[in-house]
């Protein structure tokens, strides 16, 4: 039920239940036309009383849910998903998209009215169309519904839609309850601790056995011959557009670059500063015996053990100006290194001090501070521009290919040689310029499209664009044995030391079993005792591997699995549950949560109701005709 609410309001049943919310959103971000409804609507896929969807509608949806499905199933565009998983998203848009105007009709039949004062304050209250004061700024408005192609009537009338279909859903969702038996029922499954003690057995621990015959290692070489392949390569032509590519095109004057040196003073001019330690105490004479334990060789965490009754304070790196006490700044700027002030009478009280490090003033020049200003600025400007420039490198391609990319947008082209983890035949790895999840994108669409491809720029991760063209492949093909001969010695040797830990491991886990636990064998003084975890606190320090096991394991049950370099053997030594009601903040948590849940499941209730009370009249032919028009397989409905 919740499952298919969020789907069918958009991920939120209160957040935004018509697309404006979609709208504004982009708006704010700054993310290119997801919800632009000023096509005109040629066709009709659906109608819900007197309601109707557009296949322009529709087409607008599913262009805007493709992305965020390819990024859920790990692809870099909407075009590498299955034919059928695409379809089958359209369909679910197309629901959607019902479920929408279901809510209004319902909402319309039961004469609910929105009067323009409440449109008028919710425009107003919107972040996105106020100006620097914080007030609904006219200008922004405009421009922000010019840059999306829409007029200001079907903005508001967008707004009337969204103000409506909550008018009809919140009294729905406040009916959600949720009992105290129940909320202290599921607190306790979640705060249920099992206390495990773990051995780990890697396989690099294990002895290496000595070198077999060449008999041995030919047999283990024609038994594994996909591990003894030199590897796919392919040849790629690359053009990256990203953030930190465009950032270097980008040009600041020394004037510019000279005010906010001055403005930021402070930055590059600093003043000497001290670390220091202090303690405030309300009488002397609690300040002397401070003194004096500090005096006598007292650590910092036992001087504040000590000063309950007062406050004390670490503050390192700090400038005279930074403590508030004009007597207290004094005092500590004129302290020698490591001896304890005090007590010293501050408008606060009696203070205790010590000065820890005493750092000189600094001064950094105007040309040394210059490139980290301008760098600042490049990194905070480029995002910004990526997106215009994109449009520009677009034109390019499209007129070009990848010959003629303009030298002034910061586009960043490469060429070369790699296999599929993005090493050259040398085994080193390729100059792309990109890393990490953009890295990973790029190599991911060489090693994906044919031969001689026409090259698309194409959106990837943290706001950067790519093209890519294949020139050439050269497939992967087996090594001889002479060859490969070092790597079949080593993955040998690797599999004996694997083999030998499964031995060692079985051992502990039968042991374990036999003897009620890894404590009661031989292998105590290796493990790892006492880590306790339950649902609702997980442990990072018990492997993920052994967590399909534990939560259902009782007390002196013992488990055995693997990761990539261990096997792992876990034995339960306790299960208890705390009390819920002793945490009553976390209780009214959970119990919360659980309303939320009764009122949501209150509207996919009424929401499934409102598809009996009006029915959706579908029009196969537009709804065919819009996914042909995507370049779906519109033949059929999931």
């Amino acid at each position: 039920m919740i499952s298919y609410l969020r789907h069918v309001f958009v991920d939120s049943w209160l957040g935004r239940v018509i697309a404006i919310v979609l709208f504004l959103a982009f708006i704010g971000w700054g993310i290119g036309d997801v919800v632009n409804y000023m096509g005109t609507e040629t066709d009709v896929v659906a109608k819900v009383g007197n309601g109707r969807i557009g296949s322009d509608d529709l087409a607008q949806a599913i262009q805007s849910e493709l992305p965020n499905m390819a990024k859920q199933m790990g692809v870099s565009d909407a075009s590498q998903l299955p034919p059928a998983l695409r379809k089958q998203v359209a369909y679910q848009v197309l629901q959607r998209l019902i479920g929408q105007e279901e809510v209004l009709e319902a909402a319309h039949r039961l004469g609910i009215s929105v009067p323009d004062s409440a449109v008028r304050d919710e425009v107003f209250s919107l972040p996105y169309f106020k100006g620097p004061t914080g007030q609904f700024d006219r200008t922004i408005l405009n421009a922000r519904l010019r840059e999306r192609g829409m007029n200001e009537q079907h903005f508001l009338t967008l707004i009337r839609d969204d103000l409506t279909s909550r008018t009809v859903l919140q009294p729905v969702a406040q009916g959600g309850t949720s009992s105290a038996l129940m909320a202290r029922r599921l607190s306790a499954f979640g705060l249920q601790t099992r206390v495990v003690d773990l051995v780990r057995v890697p396989f690099s621990e294990q002895a290496t056995p000595p070198t077999p015959s060449d008999a041995v290692l030919q047999r283990y070489y024609a038994n594994h011959p996909w591990m003894f392949q030199a590897p796919e390569f392919r040849h790629a032509r690359i053009v990256v557009l990203s953030p930190a590519t465009a950032a270097q095109t980008i040009t600041v004057d020394d004037k510019d670059l000279k005010r906010v040196y001055d403005e930021e003073s402070s930055r590059y001019n600093v003043p000497e500063t001290r670390d220091v330690q202090v303690v405030t105490l309300p009488d002397e004479e609690a300040a002397r015996k401070t003194a004096a334990l500090w005096q006598g060789g007292a650590d910092w965490n036992a001087v504040q053990a000590a000063s309950k009754g007062g406050a004390s304070v670490d503050m390192p790196g700090t400038r005279a100006s930074g403590i508030p006490s004009e007597i207290l700044s004094k005092a500590v700027f004129a302290a020698p290194l490591t001896q304890v002030q005090g007590p010293v009478k501050t408008e606060a009280g009696w203070t205790v001090f010590r000065v820890n490090k005493i750092t000189a003033p600094s001064t950094t020049p105007f040309e040394v501070a210059k490139q980290d200003i301008l760098q600042q600025y490049r990194t905070a400007k480029a995002p910004s521009i990526v997106a215009e420039r994109s449009r520009q490198l677009q034109d390019a391609i499209a007129g070009s290919g990848l010959d003629s990319i303009p030298a002034d947008i910061g586009a960043v082209a490469a060429a070369g040689t790699m296999d599929a983890n993005g090493n050259t035949q040398d085994k080193e790895p390729a100059p792309l310029p990109a890393s990490g999840k953009l890295r990973e994108a790029l190599l991911q669409k060489v090693f994906s499209l044919p031969k001689g491809n026409q090259p698309n720029l194409i959106e990837g991760p943290d706001n950067s664009w790519f093209a890519v063209q294949v020139d050439a492949i050269t497939p992967a093909a087996p090594r001889s044995f002479e060859l490969a001969k070092a790597d079949v010695l080593a993955a040998w040797q690797a599999e004996a030391r694997k083999h030998a830990a499964d031995l060692r491991a079985t051992a502990i886990y039968t042991a374990a079993k036999d003897h009620g636990g890894i404590a009661q064998t031989a292998s105590a003084a290796q493990s790892v005792k006492d880590l306790s975890f339950s649902r609702s606190a997980p442990n990072k320090n018990i492997p993920s591997e052994l967590m399909g096991y534990l939560p259902q394991m009782q007390a002196g049950q013992s488990v055995m699995a693997q990761d990539d370099t261990s096997f792992l053997i876990a034995t339960v030594t306790k299960v208890y549950t705390p009390d819920p009601l002793a945490d009553p903040v976390a209780f009214q948590r959970v119990r919360d949560a659980l309303t939320q849940s009764e009122g949501d499941d209150l509207v996919a209730s009424y929401v499934d109701a409102l598809a009996k009370r009006f029915p959706p009249k579908i029009t196969e032919r537009a709804v065919t005709a819009t996914l042909s028009s995507l370049g779906f397989d519109g033949t059929s409905s999931p």
